[in-house]
């Protein structure tokens, strides 16, 4: 099968303007050819079907990125997740994938939760989703951001089995560096393409302040040795200054939020060449809804940081990535394409549309040997995987258009299949 985007103007994921009209051919899961229209298309091989989708000027893009995402847990509520059933995770989750992709989002780099089942039955053609990165359980200490455990579960030794968070493979618990290397092991056993390790508070976990940090640099390095021993990586959870900073001097390559980091750390994130994943955290209708007043009071910590964090970045050259980190409300999850709108508080949509497709897929791509899905991403370009949008619009003077991805996505393709077509 082929298709043709015929009369299209693209935006090639890694410019800051749109070329065209042109012609765009799709072959397999693949962009074979990109050509003026003028110019006559290879024609089909022996048998192949070929079909046209007229642009009628419309512009062409790579699908987006969200390189922070956690499909089975992003739907699903809080309290129902500390005693779901197995399959409960797997039927949000598969919903919540199938969602994701049709808001345009053709790739996601799962940060954490039970997703190896979800990216099989997407990868096999089961259910529709988009390509999946995934990290498998959060590795984090006790009293972590990723210990969910009722007091009642502590010590381990009295309760002699797993928390059912970590049944569920939602998390991992594990205490010194021969633990941690276990955990990161299980991890990449069961097919993680990167490893998730928390090494700081959070604002929706029970036990940790905001201000701790959370392993030591042994630990956070055993994790390190054993993704490069697979030939990948470990991203971390991390605001503070310290946090960060420990993470950094122990190889870790993409740190997860960071927003109360201050000069001296974004400095450090430069030097050592490594990624900044920031999320657009605001008190505003996208803000988690927080009940517990300790959780609301490190909340309004972390959104009063994220301008300056977005500056630093921005001053210190970062590598920068995009995600959403959306977890236990549905509501907020069906506005993926809203919050990577609201980037031009900070940026151009050029800049933002560049760092939702081409930027997050050089970051997906440090999994080297354990990447899912060897090819270019993010870019329209020939050779490069068939992930692509057509909108309603040009996204490059209206960014608007992504939050409203039901209308403004004409047709959404992902390797090369159509899964969405409001013009025929």
């Amino acid at each position: 099968m082929s298709v043709v985007f015929e009369n299209v103007r693209v935006f090639d994921g890694a410019s800051d303007h749109v070329f065209g009209p042109v012609n765009v051919l799709v072959s397999g899961n693949t962009i074979e050819e990109i050509s003026p229209q003028a110019a006559q298309l290879p024609a089909p091989a022996n048998g192949d079907k070929r079909t046209v989708i007229p642009g009628g000027g419309r512009v062409l893009m790579p699908g987006l990125i969200d390189a922070h995402a956690h499909i089975s847990l992003s739907s699903i509520p809080l309290q129902a997740m500390l005693a779901a059933d197995l399959g409960d995770l797997a039927v949000h989750g598969s919903l919540a994938a199938t969602a994701t992709l049709m808001r345009g989002f053709t790739t996601v780099r799962d940060a954490g939760g039970p997703v190896f089942s979800i990216k099989r039955a997407v990868d096999q053609g089961l259910i529709p989703g988009p390509r999946i990165y995934p990290s498998g359980a959060f590795i984090s200490q006790t009293s972590g951001h990723g210990d969910f455990r009722m007091p009642y579960e502590v010590p381990r030794g009295i309760c002699g089995h797993l928390s059912h968070t970590e049944i569920e493979g939602a998390s991992a618990i594990a205490d010194g560096a021969d633990e941690v290397l276990r955990a990161a092991r299980e991890q990449l056993m069961r097919g993680a393409s990167q490893i998730k390790m928390m090494a700081g508070g959070g604002v929706s976990s029970f036990y940790d302040p905001i201000d701790v940090t959370e392993y030591t640099e042994a630990e956070l390095r055993a994790g390190v040795e054993a993704a490069e021993n697979w030939g990948t990586y470990v991203l971390v959870h991390a605001y503070t200054p310290r946090a960060i900073q420990q993470a950094l001097r122990a190889g870790v390559r993409s740190i997860e939020h960071g927003h109360l980091a201050d000069e001296a750390t974004a400095a450090m994130i430069a030097e050592k060449g490594a990624w900044w994943s920031l999320q657009p955290f605001l008190d505003d209708e996208d803000a988690n809804p927080m009940h517990d007043p300790r959780s609301r009071q490190k909340q309004l910590l972390v959104n009063a940081g994220t301008d300056t964090a977005y500056e630093l970045a921005r001053k210190h050259s970062i590598k920068l990535a995009w995600g959403t980190d959306t977890l236990f409300d549905a509501k907020l999850n069906r506005r993926q394409g809203a919050q990577l709108a609201k980037l031009a508080r900070w940026f151009t949509p050029a800049e933002t549309l560049r760092m939702a497709t081409s930027g997050n897929a050089a970051l997906l791509a440090l999994s080297g040997e354990r990447n899912p899905y060897p090819g270019p991403l993010g870019v329209v370009e020939p050779g490069a995987l068939a992930d692509l949008l057509l909108v309603n619009g040009n996204p490059l003077d209206d960014l608007s258009l992504v939050a409203t991805p039901e209308t403004s996505f004409a047709v959404i393709m992902k390797d090369g299949v159509v899964h969405r077509n409001l013009l025929s």
